[in-house]
């Protein structure tokens, strides 16, 4: 592990010392490349550098314990420092381990996230809105953009499917473990003997695929439709033909995007989500190759997995994949999500140092 530290230093110390050049400065793509690389390596070198300084202290404190001879106030002040240092180089070290865990390439990616309503009807659509409302107020929280994609409306003002992109440093790195079958159990409005029905919404969580990952034959690969954009109960949102339904023909799947009043927007639009989940199936594929106790056990989770149970009358979530449950589910709905994702990222990172550990 030191190995690693002292040459990512190094790699570090050279960064640095570029981005003060003037030919670096003056090259725009190098700089921001450059950048980049030094904003990831940045929180590693701070972190073996206070490791580097605990250690100092702890071993001149080793040193002075072992030569004797000091009075008793100097020896406990001495003695002190010796266990501030042990544990905060023990502390540091745990740390720098997580940080030099393989990074997911796509953690610092956009996100495009694809929710449908499963098993329930209508109430199984009016919690898919509960849904894309708690991971819009989220991402607000987190000083993200979001921007609604696709949606299709029911008539009570839930959502068959809602597709919307959001955007922010870091997203995917939290968003990422929101994939999979979300339940809920509550009674509906429409329930006149007061019990309780499960319903159940699809979550995908999918990185924003950039034009240059991805070649796509818009040619010979897509079929591109265009109909009339429409709204809950058949309701003609405009009378012109914007909407737009891209086939991928090698794959044989389907996007729509109708949101938008001009076709070319709508089309753009489309292609983003396409793209998105192109490159999404193109990971899931990948991922089945890797051995098991390389991957994390919590990731992104099956698409079909059910991960989250929601039960409204006991005010409960309860995340079966790391057996976690919190009493706060207004507040979770309401867009309180760091606590489920901070535990979940925490089972990941373990997940993986077991990995390296029997690798």
């Amino acid at each position: 592990m030191f190995e690693k530290l002292l040459a990512l230093e190094d790699k570090f110390n050279e960064i640095n010392e570029k981005l003060m050049q003037p030919e670096v400065v003056n090259d725009s793509r190098l700089y921001t490349e450059l950048m980049k690389e030094y904003k990831t390596l940045e929180p590693i070198a701070q972190g073996f550098a206070e490791y580097k300084n605990a250690k100092e202290q702890f071993e001149e404190a080793q040193e002075l314990l072992d030569a004797g001879g000091l009075d008793k106030d100097f020896k406990e002040m001495v003695q002190a420092q010796f266990e501030e240092s042990k544990d905060k180089m023990s502390e540091l070290e745990d740390k720098l381990k997580i940080m030099l865990l393989p990074k997911d390439p796509n953690d610092e990616k956009n996100v495009i996230i694809e929710i449908r309503g499963g098993a329930g009807g209508e109430e199984a659509a009016l919690f898919a809105g509960s849904l894309y409302r708690m991971y819009t107020m989220y991402a607000s929280s987190q000083g993200w953009q979001t921007e609604l994609l696709n949606a299709n409306e029911t008539e009570l003002g839930g959502y068959k499917e809602v597709t919307f992109s959001v955007s922010g440093s870091g997203a995917y790195s939290r968003l990422k473990y929101e994939s999979g079958v979300h339940r809920v159990q509550r009674v509906p409005e429409t329930e006149s003997q007061g019990r309780v029905h499960t319903s159940t919404v699809t979550v995908a969580v999918l990185p924003e695929a950039e034009d240059v990952e991805l070649d796509i034959n818009e040619e010979k690969d897509l079929k591109i439709d265009v109909f009339r954009s429409s709204g809950a109960g058949g309701q003609h949102i405009n009378k012109t033909s914007s909407a737009i339904r891209i086939t991928h023909l090698p794959t044989g799947m389907v996007v729509e995007c109708q949101n938008e009043r001009s076709q070319f927007q709508n089309k753009a639009k489309a292609l983003a989500i396409l793209r998105s989940r192109l490159l999404d199936q193109k990971q899931q594929e990948q991922d089945k190759q890797i051995a098991d106790n390389r991957r994390s056990q919590v990731g992104t989770g099956d698409r079909s997995e059910r991960i989250r149970t929601y039960n409204f009358p006991e005010g409960r979530i309860s995340d079966h994949r790391i057996g976690l449950t919190i009493y706060r589910l207004e507040q979770v709905l309401n867009g309180a999500l760091d606590e489920v994702i901070d535990a979940l990222a925490t089972a990941d990172q373990a997940a993986k140092l077991a990995g390296e550990k029997d690798s």
